[in-house]
């Protein structure tokens, strides 16, 4: 057994925009398969799929209507096997989306529902509770007969009913499905929620969305959703080849989310605290301090992200691309396993000028500003972009951030990225302190040293080794450097 997760480099594609194999403008499973050598090239180890199934795309595919299906905007199920196949042959693995906390209001199961028929697999009320809705608004919808339906996200994401044993039931069909077809594992969507308690409590105060992963909200991460997890564990350690689960859990403690990654549970959990960090020495030490310690507890790996589909892209949080790349040297030298959020790797920041008429997240209705399209701009490959007509318009000044632009040029942040993807496997062991100049981090792994300054003023580290990385001048502010030492004191 490899265990091959514990220290992964995961890519993840969003396919919408990663690459259009048709012309389109909307990215596919065709424009993924042709670019799996461009992501085999850069270093990482497996790539994870955001949904691909047929979907009336209320939530960008979040709201799936058949879950054993590939959307005709995508391509085809023949198109879905062949991807992962030749995935397989350049030694990528491929881990897909699942999503079981809600189906589209356009799945077969729901209009049967609004017909009056079975709706005991999802959930309806005679009277709603005060839930909020995580994109703003109610967490109810009413129907012709008078009913209500609980949908945590759009109303044309209605909640399942996981007490009902045929949801159970067809969801590890759906699992059996696509791991029979050869993919290497899910990335479980909203891995907290599902189950809710039975008598539907209110909450008692607004703005509840801003509590999910700070405090305790009862729709969210009750107890019962670790039995759904042991079950999918049993049945993924059932298949050949380390067949994984990934949990995007939001928890209000550190200790309730390592309960996602027991040993008889996901193997997997995003670490929401290290992203949502700031750039700041001591927060950045307490988020991975914390972070290592809550994993080993129970044996898990820590699982670092920077960025991702549902976040402003990091050169914009941190405000500053030295920043980002500094952050990204760190954040490969941790032990553990790291996802790569497409479009990082160039260094691409958040587009927060994008026209309204061409904004379409559900989210923006809690308020503009949280609102996800600018971090989903299609990737840039050539300096003239790429694509015909892209679903999000791509900044005219992202042709220097290319690939095109970056492929094979010396201190490019795509070249910074192989690099680090490259050598990350030289670390090694336990992450080991070393004290270092205030505003900056030191650490060793095995004969491996990071050394980090997160100040905006030069600093000598006084390494003494094998310089084998940089994101700029070692030592220069905002900078993060890779050394190779004889020995560790």
């Amino acid at each position: 057994m490899t265990a091959w997760w514990r220290d992964a480099a995961i890519y993840q594609v969003y396919v919408r925009s990663f690459a259009d194999g048709d012309g389109d403008g909307i990215g596919d499973l065709i424009g993924v398969r042709d670019r799996l050598p461009y992501l085999a090239g850069l270093g990482v180890d497996a790539v994870w799929l955001t949904p691909f199934y047929p979907s009336p795309m209320a939530d960008f595919g979040y709201d799936v209507a058949d879950h054993r299906d590939v959307d005709p905007l995508f391509g085809t199920l023949a198109d879905a096997k062949a991807l992962i196949d030749d995935a397989h042959a350049l030694g990528l693995r491929v881990i897909v989306d699942i999503v079981p906390n809600h189906t589209s209001s356009a799945h077969p199961w729901f209009q049967q529902a609004l017909r009056g028929e079975q709706r005991d697999r999802y959930i309806f009320r005679d009277r709603p509770n005060d839930w909020e809705s995580i994109f703003g608004g109610p967490a109810w919808t009413q129907v012709e007969d008078g009913q209500w339906y609980l949908h945590l996200f759009d109303p044309a994401q209605p909640d399942l009913n996981w007490d009902n044993d045929e949801v159970r039931g067809e969801f590890e069909s759906i699992l059996r499905f696509w791991l029979d077809l050869g993919v290497d594992g899910f990335r479980v969507d909203v891995a907290h929620g599902m189950v809710k308690p039975r008598d539907l409590p209110d909450i008692g105060r607004p703005d509840q969305a801003r509590l999910v992963g700070k405090e305790p909200v009862p729709y969210f991460d009750n107890d019962g959703v670790h039995d759904i997890h042991r079950s999918w564990r049993r049945l993924l350690d059932s298949y050949p080849g380390e067949r994984i689960g990934v949990a995007e859990a939001w928890a209000p403690t550190a200790e309730r989310l390592a309960m996602y990654v027991r040993p008889d549970e996901l193997h997997q959990a995003f670490n929401f605290h290290y992203l949502f960090a700031p750039w700041d020495a001591a927060e950045l030490r307490t988020a991975i301090d914390s972070s290592l310690a809550t994993a080993a507890s129970v044996g898990a790996p820590s699982t670092w992200v920077l960025s991702n589909h549902d976040v402003k892209r990091h050169v914009t949080r941190y405000g500053s691309l030295a920043r980002a790349r500094a952050a990204a040297l760190l954040t490969l030298a941790l032990p553990g396993s790291v996802y790569v959020y497409q479009g990082e790797e160039l260094g691409l920041p958040e587009v927060l000028d994008l026209p309204p008429e061409v904004c379409q997240d559900p989210q923006r209705l809690r308020d503009a500003d949280s609102g996800r399209d600018g971090c989903r701009v299609p990737l840039p490959w050539t300096r003239e972009h790429g694509w015909r007509n892209p679903w999000l318009p791509i900044p005219a000044d992202w042709a220097e951030l290319s690939v095109e632009a970056q492929e094979g040029v010396t201190g490019s942040t795509l070249e910074l990225y192989r690099a680090a993807l490259r050598l990350r496997s030289a670390f090694g062991g336990d992450l080991t302190w070393h004290e270092s100049p205030g505003g900056t981090l030191v650490f060793s792994r095995g004969s491996l040293v990071c050394a980090v300054n997160l100040t905006g003023t030069p600093v000598d580290f006084g390494v003494d080794g094998e310089l084998l990385l940089a994101s700029d001048v070692p030592g220069a502010g905002d900078s993060a450097a890779w050394w190779k030492v004889k020995c560790q004191a």
